[in-house]
């Protein structure tokens, strides 16, 4: 056999190999986006309607086996490079938009979140790799934190889609309960923004909350959300670190990777290409409009790999911890914007 007709058998193998899960995964993005055009649904991002979709259809219509390793793809590989896609939307600029103070804020929310969570999960008994997720997705940025944390936190699909199911709750009350709370506070609408921007977990959610109160409220909301996205690449780094020195194995039974995760590299590097002013908007355009839809097939992927049985043995008690964490956020931002002059 030539070598041409060698690499034409391994394409055709690989192709049977993973066709079968990524055929299913983008049927389930595709279902996703749908479903943002019916009516009560609309105020949920594909992202999380996808997750959702994909463990109702797991989980009562079912798939072969042979959808498995384009599902395993789908759920690693194209996450990690969705995340690492993100940078190409934040530029140090942005951080200089709300200047020290806002980037102080920011840091300090997140910093005081995430242990405020991990400390009361181990009280509560919850799940440590679970809790992680939690802190992580209430901290910084909803799905897409718990997405790239759980990179080095080495948790399974359910502890996964249970913190994503979470995180959904309580972002989807806060974008609904922030704008009453903007007149009973009596919040100037760049506080009020700042507050939505440190507190609220998703990206679309700080946007739905944040432009209720206004167009600079809105506008300061999403610099100050973006702000917080940026603080993902060292609190990934951060868990890497903490997760082997306690020399506790992986719960999805992969091995550990490096130290600062490779796709962590590729946002931290493409926020400086973005930030350098180098790289022609007809190129990263419609890179930016891709990574949503990268992320949405992730998140099928991984609610395709989780099981109902499985999801129930974690009980309330993780969602009492998320609960916590949502009320937590919310306080000490509010602080923060009002103290901190």
């Amino acid at each position: 056999m030539s070598h041409t007709s060698a690499l034409s058998a391994a394409d055709d193998g690989a192709l049977a190999r993973y066709a079968p899960g990524l055929v299913l995964v983008t049927v389930i993005t595709a279902s996703a986006y749908g479903l943002r055009h019916l009516p009560f649904l609309s105020v949920l991002s594909p992202m999380i309607s996808a997750i959702f979709v994909g463990m109702v259809f797991a989980n009562t219509v079912g798939f072969s086996p042979a959808a498995n390793a384009g599902i395993a793809v789908a759920g690693k590989r194209l996450l990690r490079l969705a995340v690492a896609l993100l940078g190409l939307q934040l530029t140090f600029m942005q951080l200089a938009d709300i200047g020290i103070k806002g980037v102080l804020c920011a840091a300090a929310a997140l910093s005081a979140t995430f242990l405020a969570t991990v400390a009361l999960g181990k009280l509560l008994g919850v799940d440590r790799r679970l809790g992680m997720l939690l802190a992580a997705g209430t901290s910084v940025c909803g799905a897409s934190a718990i997405a790239g944390a759980n990179a080095a936190v080495g948790a399974n699909d359910e502890d996964v889609s249970y913190a994503v199911a979470c995180i959904t709750i309580f972002g989807t009350a806060a974008m609904f309960l922030y704008p009453f709370l903007q007149a009973l506070l009596n919040l100037a609408p760049q506080t009020y923004g700042m507050w939505i921007g440190l507190s609220v977990h998703e990206v679309a959610q700080v946007v739905g909350a944040g432009f209720q109160g206004g167009q600079l409220s809105g506008e300061t909301a999403v610099v100050t959300k973006l702000a917080r996205v940026m603080m993902l690449a060292p609190l990934v780094i951060g868990l890497s670190v903490v997760m082997r020195r306690s020399g506790q194995d992986r719960a999805d039974g992969r091995a550990s990777g490096p130290l600062v995760p490779f796709f962590i590299l590729g946002f931290l590097a493409l926020v400086v290409l973005n930030s350098s002013g180098l790289l022609d908007e007809r190129l990263r355009a419609p890179v930016v409009s891709a990574t949503p839809v990268l992320l949405t097939a992730s998140m099928s992927a991984l609610g395709l790999g989780t099981n109902f049985g499985k999801l129930k043995k974690h009980g309330f008690r993780p969602l009492l911890l998320s609960a916590f964490a949502s009320l937590f956020i919310a306080l000490v931002a509010l602080l923060l914007v009002n103290l901190v002059p």
